[in-house]
């Protein structure tokens, strides 16, 4: 194949227009992740299909993590551009359909498809940004697009409950409509990359066996977190089993197929391997912060989903400053390393203190600790990623982007299933300590709905509430004293990312992702 020539280089103007585009499309991709999570009880009321309540969440955060490394082969195939484009498009088709829905089980497919086109956009986004800016110029943008993804997942369930007082749930999801619009406008009129068409082909068998197994095991962790199985129960045990196993048998066909889905020679580079290890344990913890903290200021602090919702926003600020602030560092010194010592550092201290809160606890120090823990993982998230990009080949630039993004989603995945469970077990050893045998009789089996209603909880009798209450508070410190060793683990493993110099120039490096860091 005969290279395409070298492009020429985006004007300052052009890549703040491409950038707007991409913030556009990552803001909803990473919106719909939690938007629905205050509009489903209206949704349920109104369509029925309360068997189908979880999956609305379920089906997107599925398709959206198992289709993130397909986005990046084929975009490495047949270009960013057009992936992107067929990416927002896909989204767009989900949206409608997921705002027309006559019924539950049509919503539930629906968000399938919005998901199938959120993992393009979510993993596409930062591969992007490699294509059109140098590493050594890389990481403020990284910054900011990290910054939109978190206050996006913040500001989610604030903005539901919103449209759902005010309007109509289905503008919901019709809100996209606009906004994805404008992005995919602006990418194509302004992404102009050259044409790219590698001769490889798609592994469609390594596709099918990832996405198998992925979902098996995702699955499995939904079903203990939401209390439909033990973590022994034979059907959980028989998703894992089964899903280990197509995993297994996905890294034994990606090691012999000629053009593989992965590269198994990515995991080669002590970088990528550091770095999509960082990755999944900061998503771990994160994601773990993002779901639990409202249960703890809405139930344990007594606040109402909307000031709930504006004290989140302390933990996105301490991300967009942690993420854009070593970002400019970077550009400013060439140098990444130290970030994700000392971000690590901060979120173990971060997360340690939020378990120390109580119902009394001051929100001003609620949001301390909010802000310490956002600072850390914001300069981990953006020089994680940046050192995966910068040690890539570019023509394996989108798949690295793509299996970086793949692991993150994964980490939060499996932390707030792993999360769920601990807390779950936590109440029903609480609960019953705290009350009467007829006082739990009433309420021992309707926890989880009395969790996603915290209104129903202060409408308890007074013991009983304050029963409730504590063990939830109690439950919470649990679960956030359990992410402490993970991101103990991380900071351990941050002290590993080898630092290389940053490329200054957009295009195929120098040395290929074999050598780098071997």
């Amino acid at each position: 194949m005969t290279p395409a020539p070298a492009p020429e280089p985006f004007t300052h103007r052009q890549v703040v227009i491409i950038l707007s585009g991409l913030m556009a499309g990552l803001f909803l991709a990473a919106l719909d992740q939690t938007i629905v999570a205050t509009a489903l009880p209206t949704i349920v009321g109104e369509l029925g299909g309360l068997d189908y309540y979880s999956w609305v969440v379920t089906a997107y955060l599925l398709c959206t993590t198992v289709c993130t490394p397909l986005y990046g082969k084929l975009s490495d195939i047949y270009g960013r551009r057009i992936t992107f484009q067929a990416a927002i498009l896909i989204f767009l088709v989900g949206s409608i359909l997921a705002g027309l829905a006559p019924d539950m089980l049509t919503l539930v497919l629906a968000r399938g498809v919005q998901g199938v086109g959120a993992g393009g956009v979510m993993g596409l986004t930062f591969a992007v940004i490699g294509d059109i800016v140098s590493p050594r110029q890389r990481g403020r943008y990284i910054g900011y697009l990290a910054g939109v993804w978190m206050f996006a997942s913040v500001i989610g369930p604030l903005l539901g409950g919103f449209i759902v007082d005010h309007t109509t749930w289905r503008w919901v999801f019709l809100i996209n409509l606009p906004v994805g619009g404008a992005a995919l406008a602006v990418i194509w009129a302004v992404l102009r990359l050259p044409p790219v068409h590698r001769p490889a082909r798609i592994d469609f068998a390594g596709a099918a066996l990832l996405t198998a197994g992925v979902s098996l095991l995702l699955l499995a962790l939904v079903n203990v977190q939401e209390g439909v199985a033990q973590a022994r129960d034979p059907a959980a045990a028989g998703l894992t089993a089964a899903g280990v196993l197509l995993v297994g048998l996905f890294i034994r066909w990606e090691a012999y197929v000629e053009h593989p889905l992965l590269p198994l020679r990515l995991f080669r580079n002590r970088i990528f391997s550091t770095g999509s290890g960082l990755g999944l344990l900061i998503g771990c913890a994160l994601f773990g912060a993002v779901v639990f903290l409202p249960l703890y200021l809405q139930v344990v602090a007594g606040l109402s989903a909307t000031n709930s919702g504006l004290l989140l926003l302390p933990l996105t600020a301490g991300v967009l400053v942690g993420s854009v602030g070593s970002g400019r560092l970077t550009v400013q010194t060439g140098r990444y390393r130290i970030y994700p010592i000392v971000g690590s550092a901060c979120a173990v201290a971060g997360m340690f203190l939020l378990s120390r809160l109580h119902a009394e606890s001051p929100h001003l120090v609620v949001s301390a600790f909010m802000v310490l823990l956002g600072f850390g993982v914001g300069m981990v998230m953006q020089v994680s990623l940046l050192a995966v990009q910068n040690a890539a080949e570019h023509r394996d630039l989108g798949i690295a982007t793509a299996s970086a993004q793949f692991f993150r989603s994964m980490g939060g995945s499996f932390g707030v299933a792993f999360f769920g469970a601990i807390m779950n077990a936590r109440i029903g050893s609480e609960l019953p300590a705290r009350l009467s045998p007829e006082a739990f009789a009433s309420v021992g089996g309707q926890v989880s709905e009395l969790l996603n209603s915290p209104a129903a909880i202060r409408a308890l009798p007074a013991d009983t509430a304050a029963a409730v209450t504590g063990s939830v508070e109690v439950a919470l410190q649990a679960v956030f004293l359990s992410a402490v060793p993970i991101l103990v683990l991380g900071f351990a493993l941050s002290w590993f990312l080898q630092e290389i110099p940053l490329r200054e120039t957009v295009g195929p490096p120098m040395d290929g992702i074999e050598e780098a860091g071997a």
